[in-house]
């Protein structure tokens, strides 16, 4: 059997991706498949609105991670142990949120909704610390596009199949059906072994909230670092924001953007998070940055290019499928690089805040981008965005230098 497919059917890799799957499976049912059902119910925009602001916990995570470094379960060990804990009220929390009815309650709704938001959060933080000390840091590249895998499919299972779903049974059922679905990152936390971690884990609260922090902080250029978390995948971030109103903006129909953008798209996504974790496998996380970040600005180039087209299946097929792609290659180096950065003594809560950073510009670079498309015109804004990616690209220079592989010698 080649190395690679060996690699990819590993043990540690299945583990990976079944819990990519298990991370991304709750993510929409708060967002796109509540929001459906809240205006199925009748419930006032205002408030699906405000229904957002149930998505802190994924923000915030960073502030009980170190709980996770701290304390020991007395079942199955730190990682597995609270693991397991997190699993498992994340199930009961999904199937309670399904027995609630937003047309007459539906601050027991936002109630449910944070559980569910807060279990979510809390088993993000213990799959990437598992992650980060069940692989090999060869190995972080392989993985991360696995997970990022698992977790594309989950959030394709849980949006497109539980709105289908919806349409022909109640959205209790659909609640339950996504609350069972996660008995396979249960069942794959039972039988996966505790990871080895030859660091020693911190002694006291003190030492799990303070010294990740003073540790990280203490390196050469630290918060350098933290600027090119943020900066790396910003021109992506923003122009994704915009993408489905410049999609419409230029003629192409619901239907259209529907088959091209979601579905091949996702395809495309899937290849390219897959072909990442390959590359970075065979060229270490620092070149695939490197090679990634360009494909990044080029593919957000292209949507200027569709801007001058217009109304053109081919040519729309082609830009997202090479955007999808490139995001998804990207992504899995960003993760994998993220992951590489943590001390394994405080995994958790280091990893935590690093992904928490890195939603940022998901949050507050994308808030203003209707406003910059409308005064700048969609070509502008596109070219925009690719030039707001060159400061994460000179950062590499000092980040992840080309000539060093820090994977492979």
């Amino acid at each position: 059997m080649p190395p690679i497919i060996k690699a990819v059917f590993s043990r540690r890799m299945l583990v990976s991706f079944v819990m990519g799957f298990a991370s991304g499976l709750p993510l929409l049912l708060t967002i796109s498949v509540l929001q459906a059902w809240m205006k199925d119910e009748g419930v006032d925009l205002s408030v699906i609105g405000l229904m957002a602001l149930v998505g802190l916990p994924y923000t915030l995570k960073f502030l009980w991670a170190p709980l996770f470094d701290r304390f020991t379960p007395s079942f199955l060990g730190r990682r597995r142990g609270w693991l397991l804990v997190a699993q498992i009220t994340l199930m009961v929390s999904i199937a309670g949120l399904g027995f609630t009815n937003p047309s007459n309650n539906p601050w027991l709704v936002a109630i449910a909704a944070f559980l569910v938001t807060f279990f979510s959060a809390s088993q993000d933080i213990l799959i990437d610390a598992y992650r980060r000390e069940d692989l090999a840091d060869q190995e972080l590249g392989l993985g991360s596009s696995l997970y990022v895998n698992g977790y594309r499919v989950a959030m394709l299972l849980a949006s497109g199949g539980g709105l289908i779903l919806a349409d022909v049974t109640s959205f209790k059922t659909v609640y339950l059906t996504m609350a069972s679905c996660m008995s396979v990152g249960v069942i794959t936390t039972l039988l996966t072994p505790e990871p080895e971690v030859p660091e020693a884990y911190p002694k006291s609260l003190k030492e799990a909230v303070i010294d990740p922090f003073r540790e990280y902080l203490s390196r050469t250029g630290a918060l350098w670092m933290l600027a090119f978390i943020l900066f790396y995948k910003i021109g992506d971030t923003m122009a994704s924001a915009m993408t489905i109103p410049f999609y419409l903006d230029i003629g192409f129909s619901k239907t259209e953007i529907g088959a091209v953008v979601k579905l091949f798209g996702f395809w495309a996504t899937i290849i390219g998070s897959l072909a990442g974790g390959i590359f970075i496998l065979r060229y270490g996380i620092n070149r695939s940055l490197w090679v990634f970040g360009f494909l990044q600005a080029i593919s957000t180039a292209g949507f200027t290019v569709l801007s001058y087209i217009g109304h053109n299946i081919p040519a729309l097929a082609a830009v997202v499928a090479f955007e999808n792609f490139s995001a998804g290659s990207g992504t899995s180096a960003f993760v994998a690089f993220m992951a590489s950065l943590t001390n394994k003594k405080f995994t958790a809560t280091q990893y935590a805040l690093l992904s928490s950073i890195m939603g940022v510009p998901r949050v507050f670079a994308s808030a203003p981008t209707g406003f910059m498309a409308e005064v700048m015109g969609w070509a502008s804004f596109f070219i925009f965005c690719v030039l707001i990616a060159i400061p994460g690209m000179l950062l590499l220079l000092k980040f992840a230098p080309w000539r060093k592989n820090n994977e492979n010698g």
